[in-house]
């Protein structure tokens, strides 16, 4: 059995997690100045009195007209305004470390298509709670609440087809050697998949990514082409088999119950210091369209700092429960650590990030820990099942 020494686990290639912990503190260091400017942008928006002449638009015929236009000037304020730091984090912060493949040309296209796809889930979310403002002032927070519990049903089950083709092709994979494997490890908890995927994330990024995603028939394994060039088939089946294990465990319908739990608090608390603090909210549509940057703001704000380490420290332990998962249920155990460890040296995943930035940013365990628990895993097998040799 391999050991772990201080300087981290063996598999692990130590310049390249040096270079992880760099990279990781220059995106973390980026996000925030996002999150920065985002803030002074929606204030700016607000006090400065945009919010409220265009929500309280008199030369448009209908509040309707108001709204879109609304929504569109909004979303084109934040994209506009942000654009300069997003295309360094994105773009040039990407190529400088050798992850990017994206043209100038590509990235602004895809950039164009985020706005298009944001702009419309946006004026359908907004729209939602308008109406729900409107029809329910004294309850609003709780059927809004409750909304967005089937919002997120519905979002779960189209992604995968109507949201994800927009940025990226996606192609049935060939390799019957792959699928029949992948297929041996869903038929373990009774899944069927609608298909197996090969993702073109080459086009935008050197990056590795794998994942079950939609419900019901919608349902699909998708891998990334970096992925599968890199992965053997049985470190692919192992990534896999942890997805398997979030369906195990039912974990996407307990994140969407306890999210909604959580929205529930998150929409109550905001009603208080709303109507506390702004007496125009609940007055009128209009009013309620004006109040909207000081909404995500202040949602922003609980949901983020408040209830985010928490929702956080769930997702860490969700994972942990697919990690054992896999585990017992393939074959070769070693692969998975393999896969894991690959995974974090390639995409520059700090393996050992100090434990505040775990509890603030990681929804998963960090990876020194998911190989510290399958070693001790291997070895707890071994010493309850010893090899023959040793009986």
């Amino acid at each position: 059995m391999s050991r772990i020494s201080h300087k981290g686990h063996p598999l692990l290639d130590p310049e390249r997690q040096r270079k992880a912990r760099k990279y990781e503190k220059e995106k973390r260091l980026l996000g925030l100045v996002q999150s920065l400017l985002s803030l002074f942008i929606l204030l700016g928006f607000y006090f400065s009195g945009w919010s409220y002449v265009l929500a309280h638009s008199s030369w448009l015929p209908s509040f309707i007209l108001t709204f879109l236009f609304y929504v569109i000037f909004f979303q084109a304020l934040l994209v506009l305004l942000g654009l300069p730091l997003h295309f360094y984090n994105s773009y040039v912060h990407e190529h400088k470390w050798g992850f990017s493949n994206h043209t100038l040309l590509s990235w602004m296209w895809d950039q164009a298509k985020s706005f298009l796809v944001s702009m419309v889930i946006l004026g359908i979310l907004l729209s939602l709670l308008l109406w729900i403002l409107e029809e329910f002032p004294s309850q609003w927070w709780l059927i809004a609440g409750m909304a967005m519990a089937l919002v997120s049903v519905i979002f779960s089950t189209l992604f995968p087809v109507v949201v994800l083709p927009v940025f990226n092709k996606y192609t049935p994979i060939q390799d019957k050697e792959l699928t029949s494997a992948l297929d041996k490890i869903l038929a373990k908890e009774g899944l069927k998949s609608s298909g197996f995927f090969k993702e073109d994330t080459s086009r935008q990024t050197k990056k590795e990514n794998a994942f079950l995603a939609g419900l019901g028939k919608t349902r699909r394994v998708v891998l990334s082409d970096n992925l599968m060039e890199n992965m053997s088939i049985p470190q692919i089946v192992s990534i896999i088999a942890h997805e398997v294990g979030h369906h195990k465990y039912k974990h996407m319908w307990k994140h969407i119950a306890l999210g909604t739990l959580q929205q529930l608090g998150v929409f109550y608390v905001l009603n208080l210091i709303l109507q506390r603090i702004f007496p125009q909210f609940l007055s009128s549509p209009q009013w309620n369209l004006t109040l909207f940057p000081i909404f995500l703001i202040i949602m922003g704000a609980i949901s983020g700092f408040i209830l985010g380490p928490l929702s956080q420290a769930l997702s860490r332990f969700f994972e942990k429960q697919a990690d054992h998962y896999a585990l017992e249920n393939i074959e070769n155990k070693r692969a998975f650590m393999t896969a894991l460890a690959g995974l974090a040296d390639r995409n520059l995943s700090n393996a050992y990030p100090p434990w505040w930035v775990k509890w603030l940013y990681y929804s998963h365990p960090p990876v020194g820990e998911r190989l510290q628990m399958s070693e001790e895993y291997l070895s707890h097998k071994e010493k309850s099942y010893p090899h023959p040799s040793q009986q």
